[in-house]
């Protein structure tokens, strides 16, 4: 018997028992759909979040005051005069300092809110891949002169001024009751895939932050962000990097460092294999319901096999070998499993974009990512699923006596 014969045989027998065919695939239907809809989630989750860093420069470097790993006694801040020294080693494009602090921002309508407020340099809006909507950046004649101005994020703009028919640029808002004209609001960025917002911002210049607002930094930064130049590798740019900073900080030989450099490239490399252990981990989970299914497809064919005993008995009377009552079984369960399957992969991506859909709606910028291989791994899966669990039904069915099965009722 050819394996089409096989086929067709096995969808005759499948669709002469509609209900308990569906039922029985259900549990293969749900499996796959969940496998599906998890991996492309998660593999759409870490295609997001390895954007978002990849936009940052893979030829960037962030170096901030303190050691995360280890405690050092008398840490020393990062200063002006460290960004002019970095400057001097003539490796980097961009050495962009920056000092941060929450205020509560308010506006003559009545309208706060709450938000982080960053001294900036002109240079910083490359680094940091933001773009302007409306207005203008900062400038460096207004660093240069302490200016009382700030670009604000669109979430910013949105809550403090509630109607849009007005112009935002050239409006005043409060910072701890200082008056700042705003000239720049910038493009939305929407919220990162981690749920925070990256619109919830507003810049201002460095030299005003540090001698008007946030007073008691007037000469440290909170962090510097390095934009290495091509030419330079990103590892020995980091080493020269820590041995300047080691050398004007006076940390001898064998002590921990009182400062931190991130490796975009790093952070990179670390966040990819989080997120593929992240992504297995779903599928695995998922994988369980596919074990459940096959269990099912292995009770049902031992039902089908004692129903069936007087055709097995039948079949092999008239020449069937064992090999053909076998193949027999082995075709439909396999079949079984392939359509749950191939129902199950449709199921799982429409699954992935509605919850991706949702994320969306909700403010999580998240979409939903297949890999082929993910539909072909599934569809071998369920496949092998139907053969593996159908093995020892069929091996039953094979090994009835032809006489003993034919006096059966």
């Amino acid at each position: 018997m050819n394996i089409s014969t096989l086929i067709i045989e096995a969808l005759r027998n499948l669709l002469s028992n509609k209900v308990r065919s569906l039922l029985t695939m259900l549990g293969i239907f749900i499996g796959v759909g969940a496998v599906i809809a998890m991996m492309s989630i998660g593999q759409g989750a870490k295609n997001s979040i390895t954007d978002q860093m990849s936009s940052l420069g893979t030829q960037t470097l962030y170096l901030s005051a303190g050691n995360f790993t280890e405690n050092v006694r008398n840490p020393q801040d990062l200063t002006n005069s460290d960004v002019e020294a970095i400057k001097t080693l003539g490796i980097a494009d961009i050495v962009a300092p920056t000092v941060s602090q929450p205020f509560t921002l308010s506006q003559s309508n009545g309208n706060t809110v709450n938000a982080s407020v960053t001294g900036v340099i002109p240079e910083y809006l490359e680094i940091s891949n933001y773009e302007i909507e409306s207005g203008s950046y900062i400038t460096q004649e207004q660093l240069d002169e302490n200016s009382m101005v700030v670009v604000i994020g669109s979430e910013i703009s949105d809550s403090l001024f509630s109607n849009s028919n007005i112009s935002v640029v050239g409006e005043t808002i409060r910072i701890s009751g200082q008056p700042y004209t705003v000239i720049g609001v910038l493009k939305s960025k929407g919220s990162s895939t981690m749920g925070t917002s990256q619109d919830q911002v507003v810049f201002m210049p460095l030299s005003t932050a540090q001698n008007r607002l946030i007073t008691r930094q007037r000469n440290t930064v909170g962090r510097i962000s390095i934009n290495v130049k091509d030419s330079v590798s990103l590892d020995q740019a980091q080493t020269m990097i820590e041995n300047l900073m080691r050398e004007r900080h006076g940390i001898f030989e064998g002590n921990p460092d009182d400062f931190t450099i991130m490796n975009t490239q790093e952070i990179l490399d670390t966040l990819n294999s989080i997120m593929n252990t992240f992504v297995l981990f779903l599928g695995g989970v998922a994988g369980i319901s596919l074990l459940v299914g096959g269990i099912g497809i292995m009770n049902i064919m031992l039902v089908t096999v004692t129903e069936r005993t007087k055709e097995i008995g039948l079949r092999k009377a008239l020449g069937a070998k064992k090999r053909d009552i076998l193949a027999q079984f082995l075709v439909e369960s396999s079949v079984l499993s392939l359509v749950g399957g191939i129902l199950g992969i449709l199921f799982g991506l429409g699954l992935a974009y509605l919850i991706a859909y949702i994320a969306t709606m909700m403010g999580t910028e998240l979409h939903a990512s297949y890999n082929p291989l993910f539909i072909l791994g599934s569809t071998l899966f369920s496949v092998a699923i139907g053969l593996f669990f159908g093995i020892y039904p069929a091996n039953q069915a094979a090994k009835l006596q032809p006489v003993i099965a034919l006096r059966t009722e």
